[in-house]
């Protein structure tokens, strides 16, 4: 069963009636181009198959009534919240979420209507994977239809637009601080390819993405670690790459060329000269994987993963123990290339492997792990998939 279709069942259960709609938004890997979204920089992100569906009814009050599908298999229900009562920090906890973008929306102008949602996710939580986003991106859209805005009616939000709105609800009202890449991902990727997005101008591109047709795989390790220290260190690096552009006198780091870190790197406190050299690079990287992926050359791609980890562990510094240990095993027992996906700090690693090899590439990773007294991490091949939409 799909999660849109647990959802409509679960809503159908818990409310008596049928939803009005389900829609749901997939979890998302990036390729490359790691921590340059806040930077105006580029991204290279695909949708995952593991998607967050919302089943959804418009109420003639106006309260929002919100329940998920918790990993205990049971139905859990948020207290009902007065749209006209939403703060940022109330509700707190999960409930957060989609209340933050109710209130996101009606901040931008929305004439919400009061509404029930059920919320069923299969995005792993914790693994960098944005299952907060693919949450919010769904129940975005499902709001927006009951407002008569959702994609396809007069007057509706581009998906940009959209993702802008989710990126507030997450800023200013649940108070985690993120860029763009996570919600244009889910709102706007597509089957079978990667989105090359450029976060200062909107412009986008859909590249093809199959590596199975040159006898590759993606490969995602799930380590099922989080450290307490993540969401610090992503506001520390994020201060910091601002506080970096100011003194170099530029909108943002994006406007800093690779060819001139040896004249600029000079002129920053010592502290923040690392940080600038990953930004640069890596949008760099997200340049030339493109490039690479435009003439087919999918194995060429791996060293560019491997230099965007590396640059990640030792100038941005938000990989970890459990992450190396991920990208090396990957790397010694055979794949092209391997790097650390997402804010860091925890999460997921990504690997490019040959098909022939995956199974040799995954048993290594978790010995490598059982060595160390780890718990085996989560394995499973990435399929570029579809974008958030509309299920029923």
């Amino acid at each position: 069963m799909t999660a849109a279709e647990r959802a409509a069942e679960l809503f159908t259960a818990e409310h008596g009636c049928e939803p009005d709609a389900v829609w749901s938004a997939p979890g998302r890997l990036n390729l490359i181009g790691e921590h340059t979204d806040y930077n105006d920089g580029f991204v290279l992100p695909c949708a995952l198959p593991h998607r967050t569906a919302v089943a959804v009814r418009a109420r003639t009050d106006d309260v929002l009534g919100m329940a998920t599908f918790g990993d205990d298999g049971r139905l859990h229900r948020a207290a009902d919240v007065r749209l006209a009562e939403l703060r940022p920090g109330q509700p707190s906890g999960w409930a957060a979420y989609p209340a933050g973008v109710a209130w996101a929306l009606r901040e931008a102008g929305f004439a919400l209507p009061g509404a029930d949602l059920v919320l069923v996710g299969e995005v792993p939580t914790g693994a960098g994977l944005s299952s907060s986003h693919a949450l919010e991106c769904a129940v975005a859209l499902a709001l927006l239809q009951l407002a008569g805005r959702a994609p396809g009616d007069p007057g509706a939000p581009s998906r940009t637009e959209i993702a802008r709105f989710v990126q507030r609800a997450e800023n200013d009202f649940v108070g985690a601080y993120t860029g763009l890449l996570d919600q244009t991902a889910s709102l706007r990727c597509t089957e079978a390819h990667v989105l090359f997005y450029d976060v200062r101008s909107g412009d986008s591109e859909q590249i093809p993405f199959d590596p199975l047709s040159a006898g590759l795989e993606l490969l995602v390790i799930d380590t099922r670690t989080k450290h307490s220290h993540a969401e610090s260190g992503y506001g520390d690096r994020r201060r910091g790459c601002e506080r970096a552009a100011e003194l170099l006198e530029v909108a943002a780091l994006r406007d800093v060329a690779e060819a001139d870190l040896g004249t600029v790197l000079p002129r920053l406190p010592e502290e923040l000269r690392p940080l600038v050299r990953h930004v640069v690079t890596e949008d760099e990287r997200v340049l030339r994987t493109v490039a690479l992926l435009r003439d087919g050359h999918y194995a060429e791609v791996g060293p560019l993963l491997t230099a965007s980890h590396t640059s990640l562990r030792d100038d941005y510094r938000v990989s970890s123990a459990e992450l190396d240990l991920a990208v090396d095993g990957a790397l010694a027992a055979g794949a092209l290339g391997a790097r650390m996906i997402g804010g860091g700090f925890g999460g997921s690693a990504i690997a490019l492997v040959p098909t022939a090899s995956r199974e040799v590439i995954e048993d290594a990773v978790v010995a490598g792990f059982e060595r160390r007294g780890l718990a085996s991490p989560r394995l499973f091949a990435a399929i570029p998939s579809a974008g958030a939409g509309r299920d029923r």
